[in-house]
């Protein structure tokens, strides 16, 4: 394995995060998300690169005003167990400390990955009534799973909700 780097995605790399998203999927260890929604969110993701191919990715989703969601972390299988996904982590946890987020949540199955990076297992809505009111009047499905909503149960896998304070 030669050295990773980690940068912010470019939109040119959204055709490589998608075959990585659909070997996850069909895995069902991540929901599948639509190319258009990878390439609006493009901004979100940062990759894992080696040399000149992207082996990794992981988003940085904002909720509200000190909460984000991470999403989407996933790195090829060749590499998993190499520390790419704790690299991707660290550099979407110094994102988050960067734009002010004092909180980070996940949906995942990948408890012992997200704990060991501080996140802890909750249950409910770790926000106050008036911001699960606003968040409510999102379109977004990721917020829908986070404030547990019945509309979202078909779809999503039966994850764990974590949780770590930044």
């Amino acid at each position: 394995m030669s050295v990773i780097q980690i940068r912010n995605a470019q939109t040119s790399d959204v055709k490589t995060i998608r075959k990585i998203i659909d070997d996850y999927s069909l895995q069902r260890r991540l929901l599948s998300k639509e190319t258009v929604t990878l390439f609006e969110s493009v901004q979100e993701f940062s990759v894992a690169v080696e040399g000149n191919e992207v082996v990794g990715c992981g988003a940085l989703h904002v909720l509200w005003e000190d909460l984000a969601e991470v999403r989407t972390v996933a790195v090829i299988e060749r590499l998993r167990g190499h520390g790419v996904g704790h690299q991707l982590m660290e550099h979407i946890i110094d994102r988050a400390k960067k734009i002010g987020v004092k909180r980070l949540f996940c949906l995942t199955f990948e408890t012992k990955f997200f704990g060991s990076h501080g996140f802890v297992e909750i249950q409910g809505t770790p926000v106050e009534p008036d911001v699960y009111t606003q968040l409510l009047r999102s379109y977004d499905e990721g917020i829908a799973e986070f404030l547990d909503l019945e509309s979202v149960k078909p779809n999503t896998l039966g994850n764990t909700r974590m949780i770590k304070v930044l």
